[in-house]
């Protein structure tokens, strides 16, 4: 009689062989992720080396890693050396400084305010908060307002006036049911184009050509008035505003896909977007008084970064930061250097750099908050 073979089961996996794999996956990402954000630390400061000492006058790298320290440390510099050493320290280490604390600042307020209005398309000027500030550097310019603030004055103005362009958008978009994310969109937009009306006229009718020159100043960017005493308020500013963001990481993920969803998950929608929008429009209208209106960073930034970490608001909001102000270290020395001695716009320079590098992500894969 013959027996019946039987094929052995496969052995059952043991608990601990079944949490492995993603232990170790998760450990994997980890890894990556703590390599990438030193990588891009690195490139941080090499960047803001190279271009501190890249300009009119090149100063090489060790030198001028020399100069900076001598500046942070106290120690001496020889009278040949004093020229070049002021140019490094008292010109171009503020600039370059200005343009990483405006590009991670940017790149920040892209990423939130994208989540917050669901709109892939959504950057830190679609709030009407640049016009607004422009109205307000134009006023300044042509009334000479605020007197008593110096070379200040006009950044004051901006900066004013744009924390009163972001009250006038959210109270205008409220309603009975609070501010949705569309009724938000659209009232930036509207106003935006009234502040621009407003601005036509005031050029209509200004005696000289002072309106114009400082309207193209606030909507094509420069870091050309960075001093030592405008960077400290727009650092504290951005930094503080980075930090606020990134605690509320989990409630931009869940407003990102959507207003009920993110009630189902515990989140006062309401409460959560008008402290998100204040720390927003705050942190924009901090860099819009020092630098004018930058296009693109705060668009493309957002979507690059996602791409490489996925959609998690605490890692996007950790890189973010590092990339916007490597990359706007970068443009403002091409802006500074291409057509030396004159310099061209910020705007112009992103632009070039934005428009190319969009179409590319807009056909390489679907954006996390659009259709394909």
């Amino acid at each position: 009689m013959s027996s019946l073979s039987q094929t052995p089961a496969p052995p059952q996996a043991t608990r601990s062989q079944r949490t492995e794999a993603p232990r170790g996956r998760r450990t994997s990402t980890r890894l990556g992720f703590a390599l990438a954000l030193i990588a891009l630390t690195a490139a941080l400061l090499t960047s803001a080396v190279l271009a501190i000492g890249i300009g009119s006058a090149n100063v090489p790298p060790l030198e001028t890693a020399r100069y900076l320290w001598a500046a942070l440390s106290g120690g001496t510099i020889s009278a040949d050396d004093f020229s070049r050493y002021q140019i490094i320290w008292q010109v171009r280490t503020p600039r370059v400084l200005l343009a990483a604390v405006v590009g991670a600042g940017l790149s920040v307020v892209g990423v939130a305010i994208q989540a917050l209005v669901r709109n892939a398309l959504a950057d830190p000027y679609i709030l009407g908060v640049s016009s607004g500030a422009s109205v307000g550097a134009v006023t300044v310019s042509l009334f000479g307002l605020l007197t008593g603030l110096g070379i200040y004055a006009v950044s004051a103005g901006a900066f004013l006036a744009a924390l009163l362009a972001t009250i006038l958008v959210y109270g205008i978009a409220y309603s009975r049911v609070g501010v949705t994310p569309l009724r938000l969109v659209l009232t930036g937009v509207a106003l935006s184009f009234g502040f621009q009306a407003i601005m036509a006229v005031m050029i209509y009718f200004a005696p000289t050509g002072e309106a114009t020159s400082t309207v193209l100043y606030w909507t094509m960017g420069s870091f050309g008035a960075a001093t030592w005493g405008s960077l400290p308020f727009v650092a504290a500013v951005v930094a503080l505003g980075i930090l606020l963001l990134r605690r509320h990481g989990r409630n931009l993920d869940g407003m990102s896909l959507g207003d009920e969803t993110a009630a189902s998950l515990g989140i006062n929608t309401g409460r959560v977007r008008w402290m998100l929008f204040a720390i927003t429009a705050i942190m924009t209208g901090a860099m819009v008084a020092v630098s004018g209106a930058i296009g693109f960073v705060g668009l493309i930034v957002p979507h690059i970064v996602r791409m490489v970490v996925g959609a998690g608001h605490a890692r996007v909001l950790t890189i973010a930061p590092l990339v916007g102000a490597t990359l706007m270290i970068w443009v403002d020395m091409l802006a500074r250097t291409v057509v030396a001695p004159r310099e061209l716009p910020l705007g112009v320079m992103t632009a070039l750099i934005g428009v190319p590098v969009f179409i590319f992500l807009m056909h390489r894969r679907s954006y996390v908050f659009g259709g394909k």
